[in-house]
């Protein structure tokens, strides 16, 4: 039980240690990416595939879903083998063979000689000598005869066979290894006819075979080049296969010219290798590292995201995922449309999430990588990643311009579009049949575009729920005026409401000017006050008449009600689950800034001096982020230039930069990355808008004195018109 709880112990600690390292928490996810993606793309599940082997009975008919021209590599292979076996072998002659084996035959010669000449020796003594320098076996009484012979007739012996071994060896080719066995017995019956005695004659045998050996050799190089050319000359053996013919019925046994078709159409399961795995792997390896590097080039706010990171991976794997499956779907019916299936693959989806989510040109970056990997995991098919790319940039492009959730339905036309065309030019590079063309350029673009646009729609909600991700589509939806928070301010506080807008256009303006999310902070600018709406009474812009509630309040009270909105504009936000981005500018836009205008009425009521600052100053925090700041100095540019008698244009400049160089005095923009060049930036976009909201008007003259006036005038001509008539 302690080792188990030990084992606990560290278990928990290790987790808590890989909860705090960010560097490795992303280097796991990648990896288990990586895995992941690579296993898509490795696995076969299509159910229609068997494990058909040579020899077996098959279970089921099996018919061609394509047209395919195939190699049969087994058979070329073995043309290729015997066209080598038959190519010309290049010899060469070895002249140093010749003297080598003349040397030994002469050398042995010799010894034979001085045993015979030895004169010191009886026939016994010469006997053993012959019997120990002879390298082969002679019978006793050829060495008996061997030894009363003469010196001389053995040189004769010697020269004749030396005589025989030059001819052999320079006729011709010479000897080769292979024919050696054939010159040996050719030799032994032309020294038969030399009339020699027996035991020079098995002696002349014994010489041959002992020291004859072939002098001629295979020249490899020379040869192999041969036979390269002779295999180069080989054509490939083809097959021709149509399109549902029958490769094998039910209940047929399965040979291996079956299993060539039916493996060249992916009909049957075979174990991928582990050099095509590593392949794949290492390709999935190279595509991550090319969009790292490409974010952490080009977009460093993603990159320092993790959860953006794990959000393009999830995408990418599900697509993918998906993809499978489709591929595998069976239609036994109709088997060459079902081969078209891949062109289905919603990869649109990718590129229509990412650019809603994140970013266009890293969705384009991310969709082409997305296609290549489909035509990949599709059997190397290219047709299926061409129109993969081809349809996932229009739905980036499609999705550039949304100003609602529907617009989807609008992107996935466009999608379908481009998909029907695409997948119609590469059915005419593939020289498909016309009618199934036209039917699968119909049905699987249109099926692919809707499926894509679905997929987006789907997952759109939940992805900005669970990465906190507030995309263009749910502003521009919370933006709409007939939401119910928004309406709610305008019929309970019309004057926040008015208020809001202009706010929502300042901001807008310097968001531009800066970089910012101009969108977000619009919208924020919209909802930042919503909070009033509990108590709307106690703000000025809304108070119609001239009671005012903080008159008979103390100014503790007040500042207190005041700084409220903000936590009842946050709660009031979550419960309609407004965006986290809303939600932080609601909390931030107005930082820890003093309420001045209670804080000084309080001192001047207080004559003990215990008021301090912190009780009439909001309680945060300051803006995190530059679209919060842009908002806060928004809200108090807007109320201060409306309390102007006189709002000329050198007047709200001037007030304009004194309340962007208060907020910085008071150290609410300490926390957010707004420069001195954005505040001055800013200032001037603040200027430009509200000089052109309270810019001067011409005065109109009061028309109804002149009314009156040309009405008096008017009765005398009547009188005189009315008896001229009469007359």
């Amino acid at each position: 039980m302690r080792f188990l709880s030990w084992v606990k112990d560290k278990f928990l600690q290790a987790l808590a240690y890989l909860s705090k390292q960010r560097k490795l928490r992303r280097g796991s996810a990648a990896v288990l990416f990586l895995l992941l993606i690579t296993l898509i793309m490795a696995i076969e599940f299509v159910p229609e595939k068997s494990n058909l082997v040579v020899g077996q009975v098959s279970p089921k008919t099996f018919k061609a879903e394509k047209n395919l021209i195939f190699e049969d590599k087994q058979k070329t292979s073995e043309q290729k083998r015997l066209a080598a076996e038959k190519a010309d072998k290049v010899y060469y002659k070895d002249p140093q063979v010749s003297i080598a084996v003349q040397k030994d035959i002469s050398d042995l010669g010799g010894k034979v000689r001085e045993i015979q000449g030895d004169a010191s020796l009886d026939n016994t003594g010469k006997v053993a000598k012959l019997r120990q320098v002879l390298p082969f076996i002679l019978p006793e009484e050829d060495l008996n005869e061997l030894a009363r012979a003469t010196a001389k007739d053995t040189l004769f012996v010697e020269n004749t066979i030396n005589s025989l071994v030059v001819k052999s060896m320079d006729a011709g080719e010479g000897i080769i290894q292979d024919n050696l066995s054939n010159v040996k017995k050719s030799l032994e019956n032309q020294i038969s006819g030399l009339g020699l005695t027996k035991s020079y004659e098995n002696f002349a045998k014994g010489l041959i075979d002992r020291f004859l050996r072939a002098n001629t050799f295979i020249n490899y190089e020379k040869t192999k080049q041969n036979q390269d050319e002779a295999m180069a000359a080989v054509p490939p053996t083809m097959i021709s296969v149509k399109e549902g013919e029958k490769i094998i019925g039910e209940g047929e046994i399965v040979t291996e010219e079956h299993m060539v078709k039916l493996q060249a159409l992916g009909l049957t399961r075979q174990r991928l290798p582990f050099p095509s795995i590593l392949g794949i792997f290492l390709l999935v390896s190279m595509l991550m590292t090319v969009v790292l590097f490409y974010i952490y080039q080009q977009n460093r706010d993603i990159y320092e995201h993790a959860g953006h990171l794990y959000l393009l991976g999830m995408i990418v794997l599900v697509v993918l995922g998906v993809g499978k499956a489709i591929v595998a779907i069976n239609v036994n019916q109709w088997p060459e449309f079902g081969a078209q299936f891949g062109y289905m693959v919603p990869v649109a989806a990718v590129g229509m999430l990412i650019a809603i989510l994140l970013d266009s040109r890293l969705a384009v970056l991310v969709v082409a990588v997305t296609s290549l990997m489909l035509g990949v995991m599709t059997g190397n098919q290219l047709r299926f990643g061409v129109v993969g790319l081809i349809g996932g940039i229009t739905g980036v492009y499609s999705v550039s311009k949304l100003s609602q959730r529907g617009d989807l339905v609008r992107a996935g036309f466009y999608t379908s579009v481009a998909n029907v065309v695409a997948i119609f030019i590469m059915g005419l590079v593939n020289g498909t049949p016309l009618a199934l063309l036209i039917s699968s350029s119909l049905a699987l673009g249109v099926i692919n575009g809707i499926l894509s646009s679905i997929l987006t729609n789907g997952a759109l909600p939940f992805l900005e729920n669970t990465f906190h991700i507030t995309s263009p589509v749910r502003l521009l939806e919370i933006s709409n005026p007939n939401n119910a928070l928004l309406k709610k301010l305008l019929l309970e506080a019309p004057g926040t409401y008015h208020h809001s807008i202009i706010v929502g256009n300042l901001a807008e303006s310097a968001a531009d000017a800066v970089g910012g999310d101009s969108l977000l902070v619009r919208v924020g600018a919209y909802y930042h006050d919503i909070g009033k709406t509990k108590r709307p009474y106690f703000f000025i812009e809304n108070q119609m008449t001239s009671d005012n509630p903080h008159d008979k309040i103390t100014p503790s009270l007040s500042t207190l009600i005041l700084t409220s909105h903000v936590k009842d504009g946050v709660e009031m936000a979550r419960e309609n689950k407004l965006p986290q981005g809303i939600i932080d500018i609601i909390e931030q836009s107005h930082g820890t800034s003093l309420v001045t205008y209670f804080y000084h009425k309080a001192l001047e009521c207080d004559r003990n001096e215990t008021v301090t600052e912190e009780e009439f100053r909001y309680e945060g925090p300051r803006p995190q982020t530059r679209e919060a700041a842009i908002v806060m100095l928004a809200d108090s540019v807007e109320a201060a230039v409306r309390s102007l008698q006189n709002p000329t244009p050198g007047r709200v400049e001037g007030l304009v930069r004194k309340i962007i160089k208060d907020k910085l005095n008071d150290g609410q923009l300490e926390e957010c990355d707004l420069t001195f060049k954005d505040l001055a930036v800013i200032a001037t976009a603040f200027v430009r808008v509200m000089s052109g909201i309270f810019h001067n008007r011409v005065e109109y003259p009061d028309m109804s004195q002149e009314i009156e006036r040309r009405n008096k005038h008017a009765g005398p001509r009547k009188q005189l018109t009315g008896r001229s008539n009469g007359g």
